[in-house]
């Protein structure tokens, strides 16, 4: 168990029989009144999010989630498929566990999966990844001045906004929380 006072960023709580990771706290003690702490839970499932105060204090369920280092064999109709790095066993992920990120699993990636109670429940990509382009309108000399964008589809098969010099065969650095370019890797 653990209090409400001591709830922070990433931890792994169980609310109503489900897991939910913090996102944000507030410890908030008004004027009149007892405290509390004002949360924004994500559902670690189904990746919906939640708002929710707790009462100062109040006892939570705490999570055990244990992260193991896993790298990305291949995906097929099966689904995704990941090696464990220190006993090499294999696991097979779908892809409405894994979520949006699955546009950026790449093989050969090594990649944090969480497991509770012996059952996969999520995947933490590194929060930047580094892919080639491999389809892409002509980029023209110059144009750099204005923040106009372009469609850009990846190697992993996932599409992008970059800027208009980019070209195809270029390798990028993307933000995997927002899908945001960051720049060319050279």
């Amino acid at each position: 168990m653990i209090s409400s006072n001591d709830l922070r960023n990433g931890i792994t709580i169980v609310v109503d029989g489900q897991l939910w990771t913090v996102i944000e706290f507030l410890h908030v003690k008004p004027g009149k009144g007892s405290a509390f702490v004002r949360t924004r839970l994500k559902n670690v499932k189904t990746g919906t999010t939640l708002e929710r105060t707790f009462r100062a204090g109040e006892k939570l369920e705490r999570a055990t989630v244990d992260n193991r280092q896993m790298q990305m064999l291949y995906n097929d109709a099966d689904g995704y498929h990941f090696m464990d790095q220190q006993t090499f066993e294999n696991v097979t992920l779908q892809r409405d566990l894994i979520g949006e990120p699955a546009d950026f699993l790449k093989d050969g990636m090594v990649v944090d999966v969480q497991f509770y109670d012996g059952a996969a429940i999520g995947v933490d990509l590194p929060a930047h990844v580094e892919l080639q382009i491999v389809e892409t309108d002509p980029g023209f000399r110059g144009d750099t001045a204005t923040n106009t964008t372009k469609p850009a589809k990846l190697e992993t098969g996932a599409t992008v906004a970059v800027p208009l010099f980019v070209e195809s065969g270029d390798v990028i650095r993307i933000d995997t929380r927002d899908r945001r370019y960051i720049g060319r890797v050279t």
